[in-house]
């Protein structure tokens, strides 16, 4: 990860370009840092706030695209290996066309389990549209609120970012363990 001070150098030479650059490569705890840098008056809110949220689609389009093209270039017994056979993919596939967006925003949430599930819908082969716009009901709030968190209290960026990390797990397990009792209150899971 970029350090702040090297973050407030670069963006006090090159502005928004560079946090949009930053924030497709590093995620949340750039959008809190970029926060403080406008709270500090080194960016324009609102145009940095539109900034940060297409530099999150553009990396999710990235995984939805290494997701969609990535499994062409991986040989069939490596897939076998890693368990992308096709009744696998295929099963994936039904879930995110039954139930993508809710996945999607779940996804996003976790943040934890986000480039699994983005490049887990490229390669269920989600439509491009759905899945901008549900990733987009997710990346906007989210967005928003880490952008407030960080104009509030950026100066506190290194706990926000563990926080963040703590959070997403803890979410990511809750989820985990929900989908498990539903499973096994079916009968479906040994």
């Amino acid at each position: 990860m970029i350090a702040p001070d090297q973050l407030m150098a670069l963006v006090a030479t090159a502005g928004l370009p560079v946090v949009g650059l930053v924030a497709v490569l590093e995620g949340p705890i750039i959008t809190v840092l970029a926060g403080w840098a406008a709270a500090q008056g080194l960016l324009p809110l609102w145009p940095l706030a539109v900034v940060l949220m297409l530099a999150d689609l553009i990396g999710d389009l990235a995984f939805y695209a290494l997701g969609r093209h990535g499994a062409a270039w991986v040989s069939q017994p490596l897939r076998d290996r890693l368990g992308l056979h096709p009744e696998r993919l295929d099963g994936v596939a039904r879930r995110f066309h039954t139930r993508g967006g809710r996945i999607l925003i779940m996804g996003k949430l976790t943040h934890s389990a986000g480039a699994l599930i983005l490049t887990a819908a490229g390669a269920a082969r989600m439509p491009l549209r759905p899945f901008v716009v549900y990733n987009l009901m997710a990346t906007v709030p989210k967005s928003l609120i880490f952008l407030a968190l960080g104009h509030i209290a950026g100066h506190a960026w290194e706990r926000i970012g563990t926080w963040i990390a703590n959070g997403s797990w803890i979410l990511l397990a809750l989820i985990a363990a929900t989908f498990v009792l539903r499973r096994w209150r079916r009968g479906s899971v040994v």
